[in-house]
């Protein structure tokens, strides 16, 4: 039953019983998931501030109660040995300095032979640490033990929590897990550290802290929980925040598999990306470079580069051909590669078998697919995966999206080839190239968490780049979830609405949850900007304006408390960030839908202040240092001052804009000319007879013999074309429309403008081809403007002209996503 904070208060927070169970690996799986989801349960403190945790009840019958802290009063004292190590240390010391700031009492450390000695003999309540723990508690230490992997490849973590009268032991395997077991405790009573730093600690007022019977022994499936900041994004407090969350250094005995193999074939082919991987000349090259690391013990990367490989050994021909890579739009370099990594590592294993090196390797960009051939991978070979290319919003459950449940079967196949010696490197945020808008991805990682512990991953180690006005609470719902996959999302969501933005916690409900919604509900697949306009849409941004007023107006009415001061800080960190929303957003349509680059500039101008001041706010809200050229968001307001130039008269005026919504039709065969898309009158029967039939979830299904319409200014994925199967469409796409000339404006030196446009194209003008657009793939290594101006002299007549674009839409986004126009260039003699 939940209390009220006036009940927590005045009854004190108690760690609530929890019957004697252990977790270990050594559970069969399904009782391991019920004990797991019953110590989260007990763990976690759903609804706000109401302290029953660590336990199915309230207290087991006959306990006794154990204060720690009574109305500002203590006899408690902590125990910590004397050669605490510097995790341990902390523990110590973090328990002490949250117990004070929770109850304004300081309880006092014991630390010496002696007095450790004296504290063990008395009555008094003791809060016993680390290692003093487990030296003066056979039991304890045996219980552990017995939950933490016995053969780790990395490392072993685990905690233990126990009352024994008047002792509670908190320890751990090692010693950032001792700090594990303090953190535990501190959550228990209700502190929380939602994000790095003041900003996203939580600390309760209590009057007094209670602790119950207590028996809890836990080990996470993961040796791996960790993430890094990219980008140069802020990481102040980021190491504090990881250990205070149960995540454990990027770097902790992690075999490194940074882009490391150029260094070693430097020579060997035209590039880095170019050599011949099956060349036993190759491997006994790589093998020499790297034989003194080896010999020594060391562990090393064997990484690809960041780029695309291309295999050019004679034996390398026949391997190329075994299977092509639709992410990366190349031959996959998969066997080809292990082939040379195999043979690296077999030779040096066979010069020197006494070494425990460990070898790391990227399953990356065209060497993400497993190998199609059989493989016994060597011993000290480590994989990394990286789906950098894989639907990041969607989980590995979800039928709306092929790609992700395809990534299902490329990570057991890794999984399995690797015998277990795989982690996952993923991206949070997953929107690569983004807006400081918020990217959350709860909605697919609590379900891709237990696939990769069904999976037997080492664990996870994230690419962020911290920018929480992005990733909001998205590394601390990951950590949840990496410590227990079966942590339950909703309810973690609830505490943190409430002890995040107290008083405004329901409006603050509100407002994320339309958040979460749109990205839960999202068909898109993609992972660039370009989703944005399908997801924050003009409705959703006007629906959330009203919470967050009224979350504003909650705040306002408390009297300012330190608490108090957070509250109205976190609200102002959400309003700048749905300011640079609401202004992105407006931006959007205005240049996309609108053709309105002024307006455009003005809205995207002032995004860019909201943003600045999120940055000026606290640099960890954003994370901007690196963005350069048109692909960020600074670049796109450049982009539209310059098409605004081409229509306001400074170096163009604009003739006529063409319309919002096109003609459209699929040709997955690539018939269309044939069947007379270029000049055929378009039939839009089916169409109009039958189009409240298909929502967008149903346009899967749309006939493809049939024409439809569809807008210009998004991505033809993201309005609902795609293969019934749910994969985006891919195959040849087709615009028609009319438009109407005056003779004037016929031959004013007209060009037609695509100001964003995907894909490899060609452009008819009344059933003629005037021009061919040449791309490159995959899409992203072409100029992230993804303009196409072609002039039109003499190829448009006054009166009715037909405009037809096929695009060859290989993978990914395909189509237009802002709205073309005709325009005469200045000094032309047009208008």
């Amino acid at each position: 039953m939940q209390r009220s904070r006036r009940d927590a208060r005045s009854e004190g927070v108690r760690i609530s019983p929890l019957p004697d169970r252990s977790l270990s690996g050594g559970f069969p799986m399904l009782i391991g998931r019920i004990i797991a989801f019953l110590f989260i349960t007990a763990l976690a403190i759903t609804g706000g501030p109401t302290h029953e945790a660590l336990g199915a009840t309230a207290g087991l019958r006959g306990s006794q109660p154990l204060n720690i802290v009574d109305s500002g009063k203590s006899a408690t004292a902590i125990i910590a040995s004397p050669k605490a190590g510097r995790f341990e240390s902390q523990a110590v010391n973090d328990l002490q300095k949250y117990i004070a700031l929770m109850t304004g009492v300081a309880l006092p450390i014991v630390n010496t032979p002696e007095s450790i000695e004296k504290a063990l003999a008395s009555a008094r309540p003791l809060l016993i640490v680390g290692q003093a723990a487990v030296e003066n508690n056979a039991s304890f230490k045996a219980k552990l033990a017995a939950v933490v992997k016995s053969d780790p490849h990395i490392r072993a973590d685990g905690i233990g929590m126990l009352r024994d009268g008047n002792k509670i032991f908190l320890a751990g395997a090692n010693d950032e897990s001792h700090y594990f077991a303090v953190a535990e405790l501190l959550r228990a009573w209700g502190v929380r550290w939602f994000m790095p730093g003041q900003f996203g600690e939580c600390v309760p007022q209590e009057t007094r802290l209670v602790v119950d019977n207590l028996k809890i022994f836990y080990a996470p499936p993961f040796e791996l929980r960790s993430f890094w900041v990219s980008w140069l994004g802020e990481s102040s407090g980021v190491t504090d925040f990881q250990l205070r969350n149960m995540m454990v250094d990027n770097n902790a005995n992690v075999p490194p598999a940074g882009h490391a193999l150029g260094q070693y074939t430097a020579g060997l082919g035209k590039s880095v990306f170019e050599i011949p991987l099956t060349d036993s000349n190759t491997a006994d090259h790589v093998a020499k470079a790297t034989e003194k690391l080896y010999a020594a013990g060391k562990d090393f990367s064997l990484s690809m580069e960041d780029g695309l490989y291309t295999a050019t050994a004679a034996s390398d021909a026949e391997l190329n051909k075994l299977q092509w890579d639709k992410y990366s739009l190349r031959p996959s370099v998969s066997d080809a590669m292990l082939a040379l990594l195999n043979g690296v590592a077999r030779r040096l294993r066979e010069s020197h078998p006494e070494s425990r090196s460990k070898i790391g390797f990227l399953a990356y960009s065209n060497m993400f697919l497993p190998p199609v051939r059989t493989i016994m991978l060597e011993p000290a070979l480590y994989g990394m995966l990286a789906p950098i290319d894989i639907d990041p919003i969607h989980s590995v459950q979800d039928p709306r999206s092929p790609p992700k449940q395809e990534y299902l079967g490329i990570l057991k196949k890794w999984a399995d080839i690797t015998h277990g010696r795989l982690t996952i490197y993923d991206y949070d945020q997953s929107m690569l190239v983004w807006r400081d808008l918020p990217n959350p991805s709860h909605q697919a990682f609590e379900e891709d968490v237990k696939a990769y512990r069904d999976a037997g991953v080492l664990g996870i180690a994230t690419e962020s780049r911290m920018a929480l006005a992005t990733t909001f609470t998205n590394l601390y719902l990951r950590a949840r979830l990496m410590w227990n996959p079966d942590a339950d999302v909703h309810e973690l969501l609830e505490d943190f609405y409430a002890r995040f933005f107290g008083p405004a916690r329901e409006p603050m409900r509100a407002y994320w949850s339309e958040i979460f919604d749109a990205w839960e509900k999202t068909i898109v697949t993609e992972h660039e900007y370009f989703v944005a306009p399908a997801i924050y849409t003009p409705e959703l941004v006007e629906r959330l304006g009203p919470f967050l007023q009224e979350a504003e107006k909650a705040v306002q009415k408390q009297p300012l408390s330190k608490n108090g001061e957070l509250y109205v800080e976190r609200l102002r960190f959400v309003r700048l960030g749905y300011e640079t929303m609401r202004k992105y957003a407006e931006m959007v349509k205005a240049a996309a839908s609108d053709l309105d680059f002024q307006k455009a500039v003005a809205a995207g101008q002032e995004g860019l202040r909201a943003r600045d001041a999120l940055t000026e706010m606290n640099k960890a809200f954003t994370a901007s240092r690196l963005e350069s050229g048109t692909a960020f968001w600074s670049g796109e307001v450049q982009h539209y001052q310059e098409l605004l130039s081409w229509t306001n008269g400074e170096k163009g005026r604009i003739l006529a804009p063409l319309p919002l919504e096109w003609s459209f039709h699929r040709d997955p065969d690539r018939t269309g000319k044939d069947r007379g898309f270029l000049s055929d009158p378009v039939d839009l029967s089916y169409w109009r007879a039958h189009r409240q039939d298909y929502d967008l979830e149903k346009l899967k299904d749309y006939p493809p013999t049939e024409w439809e319409m569809i807008r210009t200014d998004l991505y033809v994925q993201a309005q609902g074309i795609r293969h019934p199967d749910q994969q985006s469409f891919t195959g040849d796409i087709w615009y028609r429309t009319q438009i109407r000339l005056s003779a004037r404006q016929a031959v004013a030196n007209p060009h037609i403008l695509f100001p964003g446009l995907f894909n490899a194209c060609e452009l008819f003008i009344n059933g003629a081809e005037v021009a061919k657009r040449q791309q490159v793939e995959p899409w992203w290594v072409n100029d992230y403007r993804f303009e196409w101006d072609v002039p039109l002299i003499n190829e448009l007549n006054a009166g009715d002209n037909t405009i037809a674009l096929r695009c060859h839409n290989t993978h990914h986004m395909g189509g237009m996503f802002r709205r073309p126009f005709l325009y005469t260039p200045v000094n032309s003699g047009g208008g």
